[in-house]
């Protein structure tokens, strides 16, 4: 048997390409019932939804910025079209008229299916501190639009923007709920759209510093870690000792003194001070959460910082700051499928246990859409042969 040295042999998958095979993880009939739910094809000719939906993450996958750069991208390799699952010629046109017309709620829907997909996937990574507790981190992110563009976004006299709110599990930085509301809505209100868990975390920043909806929380026995704001009025009830090596000021059960405050939560809080180390920042934190050290509560917050990381990660390496098309439709249509794009790299990584974070496997993704191999012999080191420098432009044969 004779093989070209530094190429792959046995691995080869000689009928998918890589984007086909990420695309794999997205099942045809799941897909499908999320188009029939909102009958979008019901005008459709020839480009589907799924033709819509393959076009798009392919621009996420790789990058581009626009339709006519992703359209000539696949217009440039006629040939493995079909083995990518496109069953349609691609025209800009018509996928323009797609996002801007098909109802995006079918991407929501999708999304919702893979984000509990990729939970279940990652429910049994823990965090080191809280080994069989799960967590969940709420924050938003506000994604800038041009007025004049945009004019159904408008945010002040000179801006347009949307809001991204989001509740992410940590095990993962998986998100679970992800919501869109005009720039000027408040983050505190949408404590009033999720449903709670019993048993688990759910971490805020001040903005969402409410004690009649942290209360109810607390009513279905989930626990919350937030942060106190500096005119926070307490009595305190009793204190604990602390550990000031580990960074911890005091550890008191408070309960709230202003008479404005006091029937929202009438049930005890916790409140814990906190230097950190790196800082020198002096924190303080309240939860409902009584048995849990302080040291670990104050990290517990600290892992809220994930959630930012996330926002980080979604802007700078998928397309969602740069528009195909100028609708409301058009703009969550875009936003929705990056979101799924996001959670098939996820699913894959766990379903394949490949190496690496999701920002490298995007990466090598990225430039590889076309070829015909595997994509764990392709993200997988260990699967790979050694290459053995030839010299000059001959090819060395191996037989053996």
């Amino acid at each position: 048997m004779c093989t070209i040295a530094g190429g792959m042999t046995g691995g080869m998958n000689s009928g998918r390409t890589v984007f086909a095979q990420v695309m794999d993880v997205l099942h045809r009939e799941l897909f499908q019932r999320c188009v029939d739910r909102f009958d979008a094809e019901a005008f459709c000719r020839s480009f589907s939804c799924r033709d819509q939906f393959l076009c798009m993450a392919f621009a996420q996958l790789t990058l581009r910025t626009s339709l006519r750069a992703t359209v000539e991208c696949l217009g440039a390799r006629p040939d493995v079209l079909y083995h990518m699952g496109f069953r349609a010629p691609i025209c800009r046109t018509t996928l323009a008229e797609a996002n801007e017309r098909r109802d995006a709620r079918v991407y929501e829907q999708l999304a919702a299916v893979l984000m509990r997909k990729a939970r279940r996937l990652y429910q049994h990574d823990t965090l080191e501190f809280l080994p069989e507790t799960a967590a969940f981190a709420l924050d938003s992110t506000t994604i800038e639009l041009g007025l004049s563009l945009f004019p159904w976004a408008r945010a002040g006299r000179r801006r347009a923007a949307i809001k991204l709110h989001t509740l992410l599990a940590l095990q993962g930085n998986i998100p679970t709920v992800v919501i869109f509301t005009a720039a000027r809505v408040a983050d505190v209100n949408l404590l009033d759209e999720l449903t709670w868990e019993a048993g688990v975390f759910y971490i805020f920043d001040r903005g969402y510093l409410d004690f009649a909806r942290l209360y109810h929380i607390h009513q279905c026995q989930a626990f919350f870690v937030t942060r106190a704001r500096k005119n926070f009025c307490f009595r305190r009830s009793r204190s604990r000792p602390v550990n000031k090596a580990e960074g911890v000021l005091f550890d008191q059960s408070v309960r709230l003194a202003d008479f404005k405050t006091k029937p929202c939560y009438p049930q005890a809080l916790r409140r814990i001070g906190y230097r950190d180390a790196e800082t020198g920042h002096k924190l303080v934190f309240l939860t409902n959460h009584f048995t849990l050290p302080a040291a670990d509560i104050a990290r517990l917050y600290k892992s809220r910082w994930q959630i930012e990381l996330f926002f980080r990660w979604i802007k700078q390496h998928l397309c969602i700051q740069r528009f195909f098309g100028h609708s409301r439709n058009a703009v969550k249509t875009q936003i929705w499928i990056a979101l799924c794009v996001y959670l098939l790299i996820a699913i894959l990584k766990k379903e394949r246990q490949l190496p690496g974070s999701l920002h490298t496997i995007l990466q090598i993704i990225s430039v590889h859409p076309f070829e015909k191999v595997a994509v764990d012999q392709l993200l997988t080191k260990t699967l790979q042969l050694p290459h053995k420098p030839t010299p000059g432009n001959q090819l060395e044969f191996q037989c053996f």
